[in-house]
This record gives structure tokens, sequence and C-alpha cells, in this order.
């Protein structure tokens, strides 16, 4: 059964390289696509919901132009002292959002959803991350070496921006960086794809 299902096409809605980098670790051939879905939260919309619903609006959006597929979206909403975090797309947003991190734990919650044309499956994986007491040189010292603009936080947690934590607390360590690929791999393996 499971070569069968591994020859169905597989689908990535998702644009973002870091998803992408991920989900090759799993040595499965697929195909990248834009989903171009709207990303705007609704209103008194919570961060983990949102996640999940925005991953499940990019799979389906996915499955409707590839419907003969099976498509994984993820998203991904990070939230530190009441506000959510965004891809600065400058050094100036970036230092701006790492100086109100400082010193405080901020929250990641990564969604994956996979849609065929039977299943629906779905996970939110949360990561709490404690940033250490910043200073602003700490911070431009960061920014220089390490530009993160395409980044929500404006750090990447696979390079030197491991240095600004005291702590991260996840059940997945992959989940920060995109696509949580313990929940992706257990949601494969359920449609009978073998990753060993």
């Amino acid at each position: 059964m499971a070569e069968s299902v591994n020859r169905t096409r597989l689908i990535l809605a998702s644009t973002s390289r870091y998803r992408a980098n991920a989900l090759k670790t799993l040595n499965l051939a697929f195909t990248a696509i834009d989903p171009k879905t709207d990303e705007q939260a609704l209103r008194a919309e919570k961060p983990d919901a949102l996640a999940l619903r925005l991953a499940h609006n990019k799979a389906a959006a996915g499955l409707q132009s590839h419907p003969e597929c099976v498509v994984i979206g993820s998203d991904q909403v990070g939230f530190c002292n009441g506000s959510q975090l965004h891809k600065p797309g400058n050094a100036a947003g970036a230092v701006k959002q790492l100086l109100s991190c400082s010193g405080r734990v901020a929250t990641f919650y990564t969604a994956v959803a996979i849609h065929d044309n039977s299943q629906r499956l779905a996970a939110v994986v949360p990561t709490e991350l404690q940033f250490r007491q910043l200073s602003r040189q700490d911070i431009d010292h960061y920014v220089a070496a390490e530009p993160a603009f395409d980044c929500a936080g404006g750090f990447k947690i696979e390079g030197l921006g491991i240095s600004l934590f005291d702590s991260v607390t996840s059940d997945d360590p992959s989940a920060l960086i995109g696509l949580p690929l313990i929940a992706t791999a257990r949601f494969l393996r359920t449609l009978g794809y073998s990753l060993t």
C-alpha cells in the first residue's frame, strides 16, 4: 500500500523556503505552490486558532487546484507580551521586535494541516521561548550578523539566533522553523506514506 500512496503527488502549499527545506528532510518528492490565501486574523481570534485556520485554508486551496494530490498546509503565529510577532522586513523592524521581546517569553504556534480527497488531519504545536535580557548592543550585533528579516520575530533559531534565549520548550524542535515534522510525518504515515 505504501508504494501506491507514495506515487500520489505531494504538494506543499507554501512559498516558504524554510518549510520546503524542512519537508526535504523526510526524503519525499513534493512540489511547492503558492496557496494564495488571505492571512488576516479574525477579530479576537486566538493565535493557535489563527495558525490552525490558516494551515487548513492553505491545504484546502492547494487541494482545490490539485484535487488528486495530498496537500500540506502550514502556518505559524508568534506572540510576545500581547502582540503578534511579524516578519520585520528590515534591520530597524528586527531590532524593534527583539527589544520588545527582551527578557520575556514568546510563544509560537505552528500548525500543519494535511488534506486529501477523504481526510483532513491537523495539529498545532506550541513552542515557548524565554528570551535572555538583551542589551541594545546584543541585538545590534545579532541583527548585523544574521539578518532574519523574513522570519517572524526577526531571528533564526537554527542559526546564531539560539544565543538570544535562556530556554526553548516544545514537543517538536522542528516546529519553530515553520513545519512541525513529527506531526507531519505521523500524518503522512497515516495516509500510507513510507518514510524509512
